[in-house]
């Protein structure tokens, strides 16, 4: 992907985040995601049912890596399986690390494929993934 669509992509879901706004209703799991070494704070909602990604909202105070992250993450998220949203996340947090990971489960995630060569930034396109990954694996067991 070139990397003015990326700029465009991460700019877009900066300033019109998907699913901003929390409802605060039963049937969402409620994690809170902070980056002790910046303002970063998130909340996420996430509603599973019968083993799928229903619904996943967010609101806070974040840079805009982690705003637009947390907002193509979620874009990215709904609808599939859980097992399927853990692999997506492991894929990205294997393409954040440099390591091998299959891009084609990624859709704009994949606008992040570069962020390792701003180390202090990793943490802020992680951060709601590391969120998500809370419920995800909590679901499991229930």
């Amino acid at each position: 992907m070139d990397s003015n669509l990326k700029r465009s992509l991460i700019l877009e879901h900066y300033q019109n985040p998907k699913n901003r706004g929390l409802k605060n209703i039963d049937g969402y799991k409620k994690i809170n995601m902070n980056n002790e070494s910046c303002i970063d704070e998130i909340d996420l909602e996430v509603k599973i049912e019968n083993d799928i990604v229903i619904d996943v909202l967010f609101d806070g105070e974040a840079c805009a890596i982690t705003t637009s992250s947390t907002s193509i993450m979620i874009s990215t998220l709904i609808g599939l399986k859980v097992s399927e949203a853990l692999d997506v996340l492991n894929n990205f947090e294997n393409m954040i690390d440099e390591k091998s990971y299959d891009e084609d489960v990624l859709g704009e995630a994949v606008v992040y494929d570069e962020i390792y060569k701003q180390p202090n930034r990793k943490k802020c396109a992680l951060l709601p993934w590391w969120g998500i990954r809370k419920a995800l694996e909590e679901s499991l067991g229930d």
